[in-house]
């Protein structure tokens, strides 16, 4: 009777296994195969032997590589000052420099040119010539959205790294320079090319950025979106989608080949760090620029919010706001939050189920699952908006919330995925077997004893889907509709009215709710830190 029940349980499981890769199946390769069978030879030679296609790719490679290095370079000095030194404030420091990552690419671009355009306010405070369109400017903004991510990674490596071999090299009289080419590189190798490739892939695949301040340095991103929404050329733009898949596939393939090579091992010891007042002194100012950098556009959109007329007249006002609402930036607000909160708890309860199949339940169809369920991982949202459009165009979820929330369930579950499946994979591996012993179900051991130590990687699952429901335009943009319109689309549609007060409006409204789920979960977070410890304590008197 117990095997027939085992054998039972078993096929319901690979039956849910089988189900998810069929969901992502229909989600993710087959809107990708629709858009390439909607490319034309008439297409592919018009956008090949096109005498631009060759710049844009250099554009877009240009932009992308400058931008790539110096987030690289930030972000591991950033990291360096927060891990390797002892100035004080690290937590407020990490708040500021999170900031970046609440707003959608689009408002830096925006930002940057209230900042430093013709009229931009710094540009006439300082008389300036106002030169942000082009290259510098995409290279700017594309540094300002995208280092925070590349920081929180390497920070997060050096956060756990070994100190012994430090130690071993003082001992030995080995050279500050000698130790970091012979112990921090090889050991930050691995993750700086994580690194690298999602910073690349990232910065390559935007349009936020260089729609705002490219001018007439046209890329890749930018000519696919102007291809589909101003000229309705879906055929053209499927070939540009193409194109912009490549880079993001290779990346990701790399990335997985250089995950699944043999790691180093190392015994975790707490690294020391002595006091040094001139290191100290030159990390304080490094991330004080480094945070001022990343308030500026906020506090530029504070300014431009309550501004009575830019740039003339910058007297506070409450107007902006009432126009904002009156273009009906509130509605469109709400329909990003109802997005934000479905796509945060679908995609939790999936992302969960999947990487419970593919952790715990370890088989030959769990292997699929897992490729199945990172493979959204390679697709830029720009190219997994355009495939949607071509396969649900004419369905009854056209036009309505429905698509925007499966499009970025699908946009947004790799990484949250990954969360979960380290996070299950890390727990005792007989946990089943011994409740299936005791006579305690699946089920009893999922809602007792996973979830519970998983809370942490939960709360942090649904931040980051709603975060990014919250901001992101590139896989919505093809999708959205006068009823169904995010609020972080209105951004560039307000500046092309040059209604660039609006704009900030929008921009600070995405920010402040972004805030509040970010500080509602760090407070959650703390307050069950908070119990445990205190249980802790009662425990051992």
């Amino acid at each position: 009777m117990k095997k027939i029940k085992h054998f039972i349980s078993q096929y319901k499981l690979d039956a849910t296994k089988i189900l998810l890769i069929c969901f992502f199946t229909c989600l993710v390769i087959l809107p990708l195969i629709r858009m390439l069978i909607n490319i034309s030879s008439e297409s592919l030679n018009s956008v090949f032997s096109s005498e631009n296609f060759g710049t844009l790719v250099e554009n877009s490679l240009l932009a992308t590589i400058i931008s790539t290095l110096i987030v690289l370079v930030i972000a591991y000095l950033l990291a360096v000052c927060v891990e390797r030194t002892t100035i004080r404030f690290k937590g407020l420091l990490n708040i500021i420099l999170v900031f970046p990552m609440l707003i959608p690419s689009i408002s830096h671009g925006m930002g940057l040119v209230v900042m430093f355009g013709n009229n931009g306010l710094l540009t006439r405070l300082l008389g300036l010539n106002g030169n942000i369109y082009g290259l510098q400017g995409i290279v700017v903004g594309s540094v300002m959205y995208a280092f925070p991510v590349a920081y929180l990674m390497i920070a997060d490596v050096l956060k756990y790294q070994d100190c012994s071999p430090y130690q071993a090299a003082k001992v030995l009289g080995i050279p500050t320079w000698r130790q970091f080419t012979a112990i921090t590189l090889p050991y930050l190798r691995k993750p700086l090319i994580s690194v690298t490739l999602s910073v690349f892939t990232m910065i390559i695949t935007d349009y936020g950025v260089p729609l705002m301040v490219g001018g007439k340095f046209k890329t890749l991103p930018v000519t696919l979106y102007q291809e589909v929404i101003g000229q309705l050329n879906f055929s053209k733009g499927s070939v540009y989608g193409l194109v912009l898949l490549i880079p993001a596939v290779i990346g990701f393939i790399f990335d997985v080949m250089n995950k699944d090579k043999g790691s180093n091992t190392y015994v975790i010891g707490e690294m020391m760090v002595k006091k040094n007042k001139l290191r100290d002194a030159l990390a304080y100012i490094f991330c004080g620029a480094v945070c001022l950098f990343s308030v500026l556009p906020v506090i530029v959109f504070g300014i431009l919010a309550f501004a009575n007329k830019y740039p003339t007249d910058i007297s506070l006002t409450l107007k902006n706001i009432e126009d904002a609402l009156r273009l009906k930036a509130g509605t469109y607000l709400i329909n990003s939050i109802e997005i934000a909160v479905f796509v945060a708890v679908i995609g939790v309860l999936v992302a969960f189920i999947t990487a419970y199949l593919t952790a715990r339940m370890k088989t030959k169809v769990s292997k699929f699952l897992h490729l199945f369920a990172i493979t959204s991982a390679a697709i830029p949202g720009v190219v997994l908006g355009l495939s949607y459009i071509l396969v649900f165009k004419d369905s009854f979820i056209y036009g309505t919330l429905a698509i925007l929330i499966m499009v970025n369930i699908i946009h947004f579950i790799s990484s949250p995925y990954l969360m979960m499946y380290n996070s299950l994979s890390k727990m005792n591996e007989n946990l089943e077997s011994v409740g299936h012993t005791l006579g305690a179900s699946r089920f009893r051991i999922i809602s007792d004893v996973i979830i519970p130590e998983s809370k942490y990687t939960l709360m942090e699952m649904f931040s980051y889907f709603f975060v990014n429901s919250m901001m992101t335009i590139s896989a919505v943009s093809f999708l959205s509709t006068t009823a169904n319109k995010p609020v972080a689309l209105m951004i560039n549609q307000f500046e092309a009215q040059m209604q660039l007060e609006a704009a900030a409006v929008v921009s600070l409204a995405i920010l402040f709710v972004n805030l509040i789920i970010k500080g509602t979960v760090y407070l959650i977070k703390r307050k069950i830190s908070k119990r445990r410890s205190s249980s802790s304590e009662e425990m051992a008197a």
